[in-house]
């Protein structure tokens, strides 16, 4: 992937550079490339963001107030990729806050999705008959100001893993109907490469566990972690990754790499993107991103509708412009580039499909529908024999 470039940039090592130079260093490839460096050297106070972005009064009241609620921390690797001047770029407004969060409307919600009220033993979410959501972290590499989680993530809700993974492993040995686990948090790639490989190792020794999957934004947070040892593990135990993008500018060369050395290991990639108003909201703008994901081998599978979380009203978009964007995609580019719109019904429905009316009438065996472009057409429904 070609890496985009800002006028007010001179160089990519310079703005690297500029970053480093907060923690007292100097850019060296070495440091940059390592995932734990970049972990440790995050960006989180004002001070730091006052040096690295020209901030708007919104984004430093966001900062000093909205933090207050809910973590800020960003890596250096993708506050490289943030224009420092724009206040407007799809990447900052995903994760610098602004004081638009502290706005609480009626319907806003902490717990959108109902999760609290279906967790079977602390981290374990038991909504679908024959799969579970596992939380097994607080954490994340940076935190996005729309997470649904955000009553858990950086919180320090959660009890340490070490401290429910046992409860969460016997429940799901009793519950032979569950096929499927979906390991998220926070972000399950901070683990350990070793705490990684034991934990999937005993979900593995389930009989009746078929399905394992890792919600991550790894990959595009701090693409460096997804190293060789790590793609080893999660092959050996048949991981399947559901990723998170929400505009082509995160598609860097380093997040291409990392995507290459996860698809060459044969682990099934998918990418789970939120529709986000002035980020992604824009038949374009979706359309690059699933373009760009499918050059790296990532199928685009699922657009959220944004949850009603509180405080991020400033961020969600109507769902009938949703269905105007869908109706743009679906027709107009190769079909594995189309994901399925979906709203996770608040109060714990589940993911409901979105999409235009494309059965118009159903009469006497005859189904007329509406395709892509809006044009009819009549299909004979096969007679029941009796």
């Amino acid at each position: 992937m070609k890496r985009e470039a800002f006028a007010s940039l001179e160089t990519e090592a310079l703005r690297r550079d500029e970053i480093c130079s907060l923690f007292g260093e100097r850019y060296q490839p070495e440091n940059w490339n390592d995932w734990r460096w970049q972990m440790r050297r995050r960006i989180t106070r004002l001070d730091q963001f006052e040096k690295l972005f020209r901030l708007t009064d919104g984004e430093r009241r966001g900062l000093i107030l909205a933090s207050e609620k809910f973590s800020v921390a960003i890596t250096p690797h993708f506050a490289s990729l943030i224009d420092p001047l724009d206040p407007g770029c799809p990447l900052r407004l995903q994760v610098v806050p602004q004081d638009s969060e502290l706005i609480v409307s009626p319907d806003d919600m902490a717990d959108p999705c109902g999760e609290d009220n279906d967790t079977v033993v602390e981290g374990l979410v038991h909504r679908y008959p024959d799969r579970v959501l596992f939380l097994v972290l607080d954490t994340c590499a940076a935190y996005c100001r729309y997470c649904t989680r955000s009553r858990l993530v950086s919180q320090g809700e959660l009890e340490p893993l070490g401290r429910r993974v046992d409860a969460a492993l016997a429940y799901l040995e009793k519950h032979t109907e569950v096929r499927d686990v979906l390991i998220s948090g926070g972000d399950p790639l901070l683990m350990s490469d070793a705490s990684l490989d034991q934990l999937l190792g005993r979900l593995r020794a389930i009989p009746h566990i078929e399905f394992v999957r890792l919600g991550t934004r790894i990959p595009g947070f701090l693409p460096q972690r997804i190293t060789p040892e790590l793609v080893k593990v999660l092959r050996r135990h048949r991981a399947w990754l559901s990723m998170h993008f929400c505009h082509v500018r995160e598609l860097t060369p380093e997040v291409a790499e990392a995507c290459d050395r996860l698809a060459d290991g044969g682990i099934p990639l998918g990418c789970q993107t939120v529709l986000l108003r002035g980020v992604n909201d824009s038949v374009e703008a979706l359309r690059d991103l699933f373009h760009g994901l499918l050059k790296l081998r990532v199928r685009p599978y699922y657009l959220y509708q944004a949850d009603p979380v509180v405080g991020t009203g400033h961020l969600r978009t109507t769902v009938e412009k949703g269905l105007e964007l869908m109706d743009q995609l679906r027709g107009h580019t190769t079909g594995y580039a189309v994901p399925t719109y979906v709203v996770d019904a608040p109060g714990g429905g589940g993911k409901v499909p979105l999409q235009s009316r494309t059965i118009l009438d159903y009469t006497d065996g005859q189904v007329k529908l509406r395709n892509w472009s809006g044009r009819t057409y009549n299909y004979p429904d096969p007679v029941e024999h009796r």
